[in-house]
Parts: C-alpha cells; sequence; structure tokens
C-alpha cells in the first residue's frame, strides 16, 4: 500500500488511489488517479513533481475562505471549485473555541461532520462535476481530488470513485485509512497539538486533535450508512443527487480499468 504514497516535501498525503481490482474485472490504471491535500506550501521541487504526473483534472473540495487563506502554488489546468460554504474559520476551530472538548467530544464531532457532507450542496455540486470531467479526460491525463488535509472531503469523494469503479470494500476502506500512514499522525501530533492549542487559545490534551489529522473507519462508514438510510443504496444517491446513473457508472468503469 505505501509505495502508492508520494513523498513531496511541502503538500500532505500525497498519493496514488489507483490500482486496485475491480469486481468489474480488471484493475483501476495506476497515475490516473491522485488525492492529496493543498498546494499553498508546495515547493520547487513538488511543482516538478506535480508538472510530471499529466494531471489535466482537480476537485479543489475547500471552501472559499481556505482557499484565500492558503493561496495554492499549483492547480491543474481544469480547476473545479465551490464558491459555497464559507465560513469565518474553520468549522473544527469554532468548536474547539466553543465548548471544552476532549477526546471523545472531538471523535464524535468528527463523525457527526461525515453525516452531513455528503449532502451539503456546495460538495454534491463538486462531486457531481468530478465524475462529469473525469469521464471526459482524454489519452492519459489524470484527476486529482484534493481539500485541506486530503482525508475527509477527499476520502468521501475518494471511497464513492471506488465504489464507482468496483473496488472491493476492504480495499476501498484500506486505502481510506491509508492517510493515517502518509500523514504520520502519531509522530506529527505534539506539534499539531501545541499549534492549534495556540490557534483557539485552550490547553488541550493532544488526543483531542487526532481526528483533525487523521482518520477512523467510523467516520466513513457513517458517511455510507447516512447515504443507505436516505437513499437506499450508494448508486442511488449518486443517480439522485449527484446525477451519476448506471451509463455515467459504465462509462467511468470503461475510461479507468484495464485489464
Amino acid at each position: 500500500m505505501t509505495d502508492r504514497i508520494y513523498s513531496l516535501q511541502g503538500v500532505r498525503n500525497f498519493r496514488d488511489f489507483g490500482g486496485y481490482k475491480s469486481r468489474y474485472g480488471g484493475q483501476i490504471k495506476r497515475g490516473r488517479l491522485f488525492r492529496s491535500g493543498h498546494y499553498a506550501e508546495a515547493t520547487e521541487d513538488d511543482l516538478k513533481a506535480l508538472g510530471a504526473l499529466d494531471i489535466h483534472l482537480q476537485a479543489d473540495l475547500r471552501r472559499p475562505d481556505e482557499r484565500e487563506r492558503n493561496v495554492a502554488r499549483w492547480s491543474a489546468p481544469n480547476t473545479l471549485t465551490h464558491d459555497g460554504g464559507r465560513e469565518h474559520e474553520a468549522p473544527h476551530a469554532q468548536f474547539l473555541k466553543k465548548v471544552e472538548a476532549d477526546a471523545q467530544k472531538a471523535d464524535d464531532w468528527m463523525n457527526d461532520y461525515y453525516a452531513l457532507a455528503p449532502f451539503k450542496a456546495h460538495h454534491a455540486e463538486l462531486f457531481s462535476s468530478w465524475f462529469e470531467h473525469l469521464a471526459g479526460l482524454e489519452g492519459q491525463a489524470a484527476g486529482l481530488v484534493n481539500c485541506a488535509a486530503g482525508k475527509d472531503r477527499t476520502g468521501i469523494l475518494c471511497a464513492l470513485t471506488h465504489h464507482v469503479l468496483g473496488v472491493e470494500e476492504a480495499d476501498l476502506r484500506a486505502d481510506y485509512e491509508l492517510t493515517n500512514t502518509a500523514v504520520n499522525v502519531d509522530e506529527f501530533l505534539p506539534q499539531a497539538a501545541a499549534f492549534f492549542n495556540e490557534q483557539v487559545g485552550k490547553v488541550y490534551e493532544p488526543e483531542v486533535f487526532r481526528p483533525f489529522l487523521g482518520v477512523r473507519l467510523r467516520y466513513l462508514d457513517t458517511a455510507f450508512n447516512v447515504i443507505h438510510d436516505k437513499h437506499g443504496t450508494v448508486d442511488a444517491y449518486l443517480a439522485e443527487v449527484l446525477g451519476v446513473d448506471d451509463a455515467a457508472q459504465e462509462q467511468l468503469r470503461a475510461h479507468l480499468l484495464e485489464a
């Protein structure tokens, strides 16, 4: 699994999420689907590495205030964004300021976020646009999904992409959880806690911040469970909310699967 992680200096959680076997036969092409955090801190070496990957499509899932605070040093020729969902500061920072949080409350807050994320209007529009444009990529051009940390919004959209392409559940879940390895949560947590405590004016223990650095499978399960509760199946959600019907799914598989 770790061979799909790229060690970029200023871009967190950059990796190839292709290469998995499909229940429809064959596997997803490598070098055609990437995911990551933001590009505001990309180094010159990072920019050269990105330029060699032929990424033509990018779904930047960040809110407009996030894009303004962390202006990207790199973007694909066709970058999809949305101006909805603006906040005066990051929602998790608002949460940490308003309550006396502990590790369980932080975990529950993130889990609750996943119950809402697939249905936020600006997310749904970008998810839909991603699938529409991904099917239209020409030649060996690649697509990329990113948000701020490349783990939650990105994690949901990549899992939905894996579902469309027929990735088995075990691989889908393992790829989602790979964020914890890619960002080395355990090593980075103390430093991140000091930074966030200064930002929110608190003295929280490091474990409070773990949900904001890494992922837990129960979060993804929550997103998919709510999708099932509201629409019956993931395919129904894809069709009814995102406009990705059976024909669109077949087109994506024809484009991105290989024998």
